[in-house]
């Protein structure tokens, strides 16, 4: 019988993206082929299980009640392929629910409130584990409300357990994957590299952005050790473009962030302006000189090299981004206030040249770092809105004042 971890050890999970650097064109086929198969099974499994009709559902179940319907054998698909993509779906099915139900929680207090109402609220929490809560008119009217019922139109990734692909370490920072294919008994060879050996679950993800394969798969950090009776030191931060965070403290986190992204800007900006020019010159001579116009259009019009340095520069901010993340937590627990950058700034019009670097500012990044750091060192982080962590006081002139 395997043993429980204690509440107070915190698993430090993330997901790893690596890319598969070797793939044969009929390999990329074949690929492209399960994927497409596949996205009829995704599509058709979040049409069927999406319905508050299988709420609370096993997800052990679900590949039973798709098979009902559509067989592997309809789409040319091996049996493990499409089971493991339907538990994938309702997985996420569940997980949408759980979400649901923790957004319910205000509500359900605010009709049942105080202690004497308690037995109330916990048979309602009893009640939305199952498709029960249907015949409690308050509970379907206020689930009907917040829960949407998921679609997807999703057909550009392969869900693989352990037991479908086998990893096997080539040199210092290259491993051989073989997958499960459509032939039985012969698996799809990929090179990919990779700092660490793949295991558990992964994803097989055609990156149409990016023109490019994927592996997506969970790593295991570590643990971390939490007091529960520990005090969380309040801290205030803002969050800005020449550097990503400046704290309460008055201490800099990720200082160069503005130089890495206008640097960016400016170079698509030239870069784009250039291609305008090339485009203009290939719809100039392809009516009588069409020899040229391709010649323009294979060598100077495609996109190989800027995704590569968009790659490349996307990595060196979410690199900068992480580090300044991590200097922030590095004294242990924190209650962070974070300004909420999701609303735009009404009646504030900028320059041109200053919305276009703004525009790509990378506020996802910045939220998802806070994120990922927080959770890992037993952190809580509160928005609020921005108007209240300027860096200057207006009284005083002081500098950033606590939140």
């Amino acid at each position: 019988m395997s043993k429980r971890k204690p509440k107070n050890i915190v698993q430090k999970f993330s997901t790893q993206v690596v890319e598969i650097v070797s793939v044969s064109s009929e390999t990329q086929t074949e690929l492209l082929d399960i994927m497409e198969r596949l996205g009829v099974v995704r599509a058709e499994s979040y049409n069927k299980l999406g319905s508050v009709r299988h709420w609370g559902m096993d997800w052990r179940q679900a590949y039973p009640e798709v098979r009902s319907f559509r067989t592997p054998q309809s789409l040319g698909l091996p049996s493990k392929l499409m089971e493991w993509t339907v538990s994938d779906v309702a997985k996420a099915i569940l997980a949408q629910q759980a979400a649901t139900v923790a957004n319910l929680r205000a509500l359900i207090y605010q009709r049942s409130p105080g202690i004497e109402h308690e037995s109330t609220r916990k048979e309602c929490y009893e009640k939305l584990k199952s498709p029960a809560f249907l015949e409690d008119s308050f509970l379907h009217r206020i689930v009907r409300k917040e829960f949407q019922r998921g679609h997807t139109k999703t057909s550009n990734q392969i869900v693989y357990q352990p037991n479908g692909y086998s990893c096997t370490r080539v040199s210092r920072y290259k491993y051989k994957l073989e997958i499960s294919g459509l032939t039985k008994g012969k698996r799809i060879a990929l090179t990919v590299k990779s700092n660490r050996k793949i295991t558990g679950q992964i994803r097989v993800i055609h990156n149409r952005d990016l023109e490019r394969f994927e592996i997506h798969f969970l790593v295991n950090f570590g643990e971390l050790s939490i007091d529960p009776k520990a005090v969380k030191t309040e801290i205030g931060i803002d969050k800005g473009y020449t550097e990503a965070f400046y704290d309460s403290r008055g201490q800099v986190h990720g200082e160069g962030l503005g130089e890495l992204l206008t640097q960016k800007s400016n170079r698509i900006t030239k870069k784009n302006r250039n291609r305008g020019k090339l485009f203009a010159l290939f719809n100039k001579v392809r009516p009588h000189d069409s020899a040229k116009a391709a010649r323009i259009l294979e060598n100077n019009l495609t996109r190989k090299t800027e995704n590569k340095r968009e790659r490349q520069d996307t990595s060196a901010i979410a690199s900068l981004i992480g580090r300044a993340s991590k200097s922030l937590f590095k004294g242990g627990s924190l209650k962070v206030f974070a300004e909420d950058l999701t609303q735009p700034i009404k009646n504030k019009r900028q320059s041109k040249a200053m919305s276009r670097k703004l525009n790509s500012w990378v506020k996802g990044y910045l939220r998802d770092s806070l994120e990922k750091w927080a959770s890992w060192s037993n952190s809580t982080i509160s928005e609020v809105a921005a108007s209240y962590t300027s860096q200057v006081d207006k009284g005083d002139g002081s500098p950033f004042r606590e939140t």
